[in-house]
């Protein structure tokens, strides 16, 4: 099934069911997994994901709701091929880890800092006018410099 040039993608498969088109399906196992070529007219094709390359569902279960979903409730299983070992692998994406740890963060900074907006704008007290709190922090800074050159010198 891996070398089927031919696939068929989900939104033309839906519309095949609808149609009446679909004479069957046949699911094969591979190792790592489960694939379906769908069977229509003289045709047969294998589903293809997103990017155009062969859809392979992990778990057999996932497989037969997919295709419960779409109209299709009779299917061949040919396992003779399946790998229940190759399963077993680990699939960790390390990047998409980080990246979903980074989102999560992203949305949480944003969240307080929303928050701590909102509690600006809803602050009773009176604004500080730029001019007193300029001329407020001159006179700090120049008794911070007399300070460091007493220490200093």
């Amino acid at each position: 099934m891996a070398t089927t040039a031919d696939t068929i993608d989900h939104a033309t498969l839906e519309r095949l069911v609808e149609a009446g088109a679909v004479r069957g399906a046949h699911i094969v196992g591979q190792p790592g997994g489960w694939g379906v070529v769908i069977q229509y007219g003289l045709i047969e094709r294998a589903l293809a994901a997103k990017r155009g390359a062969i859809r392979i569902f992990r778990k057999f279960e996932t497989l037969v709701a997919y295709l419960k979903d779409i109209g299709i409730t009779q299917y061949q299983v040919d396992a003779s091929h399946f790998d229940p070992v190759a399963l077993k692998t680990d699939r960790k994406r390390t990047d998409a880890a980080a990246r979903m740890k980074n989102a999560h963060a992203a949305a949480a900074y944003k969240g307080w800092l929303t928050l701590q907006v909102q509690a600006a704008i809803d602050d009773p007290r009176p604004s500080v006018p730029h001019s007193e709190v300029a001329a407020e922090w001159a006179t700090e800074r120049a008794a911070l410099l007399q300070q460091a050159e007493r220490i200093g010198g």
